[in-house]
């Protein structure tokens, strides 16, 4: 009697072990699933099947329970890049290994443009859909009344199936210190008061850059405008100001069409920012390179000739847009 006893635990023992422990082979790979918040292990397990990863709800049930495990079933979205075990499987959706996900902000976005990204994610939960500008600021803690620029670009890593509304916080804080960092180590004599101004010009900068190495340059152009008080005539800020009217045309009209953003109709700088700019464009616009340039134009091959006056502007013109 014993003996039998003992066979049939070992025969127990060794059909466990092999539940536990063989591999689940999903049709295809790598396979993404959600289990949304308050799901059950029988809903979980049923949904696992028709994923392909399981053949018996019912059996995964019962060895989760067999196991004390039942209840532990965490929220998330998860990501199986290879076969794993049905043990694997339980460790996995009850210790919360939840996939994490990539989600890039990029330099010279304009908030509608991030608004956008955030809203076509598929590993966000949306929390800000349905608000306004205005709104998501008071819910991030943000003390400005207008969120361009405020968002530092980067690429976050987050685990899916986090708010949107978390995202911003983190990339409003983020742009807050380098905000902050690149102002107290800020070149001497700027024509700036604050470090929203700088923000501002930064966004000039960087909207204005064709290459890289040219952000110190345009960044010098427009201080030097700013001290001399000369308007800064600069399009981006016109176009920024035009809102969806803006074709993809600007005409000369469009020049002169007065808005708080027209750069050709007002002096100094625009009221807020006009896109979110990168570490770079900060830099460049707070340790401007030192030059007596007042124009620039575009070569046509991403670069900008400057000139420190309108004849020689003119004639730069001439030979790379006429």
């Amino acid at each position: 009697m014993m003996r039998k006893t003992l066979l049939f635990l070992t025969l127990a023992c060794a059909s466990l072990a092999y539940y536990a422990y063989s591999p689940l082979t999903p049709e295809k790979l790598p396979l993404e699933f959600t289990l949304n918040q308050g799901s059950g292990l029988s809903a979980v397990a049923r949904q696992f099947e028709r994923d392909g990863l399981l053949e018996s709800p019912r059996l995964f049930v019962a060895f989760a329970r067999l196991l004390g495990r039942a209840g532990q079933i965490k929220a998330g979205v998860y990501q199986l890049d290879q076969a794993v075990s049905r043990m694997e499987l339980l460790t996995m959706i009850t210790r919360g290994n939840v996939s994490t996900s990539r989600v890039t902000i990029i330099e010279g976005w304009n908030f509608r443009q991030l608004r956008d990204a955030l809203d076509a994610s598929p590993h966000l939960r949306h929390d800000t859909q349905g608000l306004s500008d205005s709104e998501i600021l008071q819910r991030i803690g943000a003390h400005e009344s207008h969120p361009e620029g405020l968002f530092f670009p980067e690429t976050y890593y987050i685990a899916a199936g986090s708010s949107d509304m978390a995202l911003l916080k983190v990339a409003y804080r983020l742009m807050q210190q380098r905000l902050d960092e690149a102002w107290q180590a800020r070149s001497p004599n700027l024509p700036l008061e604050t470090p929203y101004q700088a923000l501002i010009l930064a966004s000039i900068v960087e909207k204005e850059t064709g290459t890289p190495g040219d952000r110190p340059m345009i960044a010098g152009v427009f201080v030097n405008r700013l001290r001399i008080r000369m308007m800064l005539q600069t399009d981006p800020t016109v176009i920024y100001g035009m809102g969806e009217q803006f074709d993809g045309n600007l005409r000369r009209r469009d020049l002169t069409r007065d808005t708080p953003y027209n750069t050709y109709t007002r002096g100094g700088l625009p009221p807020t920012p006009i896109a979110m700019p990168g570490r770079a464009a900060l830099q460049a616009a707070l340790h401007p390179a030192s030059t007596n340039a007042l124009y620039f134009v575009a070569r046509g091959d991403g670069s900008s000739h400057f000139s420190s006056n309108l004849n020689a502007h003119n004639q730069a013109v001439n030979r790379y847009q006429r």
